[in-house]
């Protein structure tokens, strides 16, 4: 009975596992299988003991790199941080003294605003008493005129005197020129500094050497054009001679002078020749 029961038990092995893939142990009853049960655990164990250490390693490596990690982003928030403070104290302390700059520019243009307005008010104060004089000088003219004797003698010192006349309204027509280039170079962006004072410079030199300019005393108003005159029109601007307000106040100023400095001197050359005729 005990060989069915051998035969069933190797059966059911068979179903078990595929053909020739079970180590049988041996028919005889010896133990080589054990053997080969052996020599399969053994690798088995080395490769789990194996996987367990370097997982072991790796998690701790792991770990390590994390702290350092979060040890760097903190150092480096700290820095980043402190940087920050030191930016944002800078640009405060710059903007500070960027508005105090502004605010005393912004007080120096409205000095000069005020200069310049006072000035153009008594441009305007003078040219109504230069113009008065005038009326006056033309009224004495045409009395003179119907007199005879002294409108004749006045008649030709008016002649006499028209050559200076046409000499200084040359002279302002230069000046004229030479003011409006002389703006256009303060005005403009490209124009170097050092261009806007030769031009000044040649215009004082102009004026102090011209007798009429010398006589007419235009030096000192030139100046005063130079130091306050410091209106420019808009960047668009083509016209040169939208440039400028004080400078065209003292060209009309000196327009009606030069008329009345005529008569003047008509005036004084008839006085000289003729003392008894009033």
């Amino acid at each position: 009975m005990s060989k069915p029961l051998a035969t069933k038990s190797i059966s059911m092995n068979n179903l078990n596992d595929p053909p020739r893939w079970n180590i049988r142990p041996d028919p005889q009853g010896g133990d080589d299988g054990s053997k080969w049960n052996y020599a399969l655990l053994v690798p088995m164990l080395g490769l789990a003991a194996f996987r367990w250490i370097w997982t072991r390693e790796s998690q701790k490596q792991i770990q390590e790199i994390k702290v350092q990690y979060d040890r760097d982003m903190s150092t480096l928030a700290r820095d980043l941080e402190l940087k920050y403070k030191d930016t944002l104290t800078e640009n405060r302390r710059t903007a500070a003294l960027l508005e105090l700059e502004l605010e005393k520019e912004r007080q120096r243009v409205q000095g000069y605003r005020k200069a310049l307005v006072s000035q153009s008010q008594h441009l305007l104060e003078e040219r109504k008493q230069l113009q008065k004089e005038r009326e006056v000088l033309e009224n004495e003219k045409r009395l003179a005129l119907q007199s005879g004797a002294a409108g004749i003698a006045l008649n030709g010192a008016l002649q006499r005197e028209e050559q200076w006349h046409q000499r200084a309204k040359a002279l302002l027509e230069e000046l004229e020129h030479q003011l409006v280039e002389r703006q256009e170079a303060f005005c403009s962006l490209l124009v170097p500094r050092e261009r806007r004072l030769e031009l000044e410079k040649n215009l004082l030199l102009k004026v102090a050497k011209d007798p009429v300019g010398a006589e007419l005393g235009l030096e000192e108003d030139l100046r005063d054009i130079f130091k306050n005159d410091r209106y420019c029109a808009d960047l668009l601007n083509m016209d040169k001679k939208k440039n400028g307000k004080l400078m065209w106040l003292y060209l009309r100023y000196w327009q009606l002078q030069i008329t009345l400095q005529k008569h003047k001197r008509a005036e004084e050359t008839l006085k000289g020749t003729a003392p008894d005729i009033k």
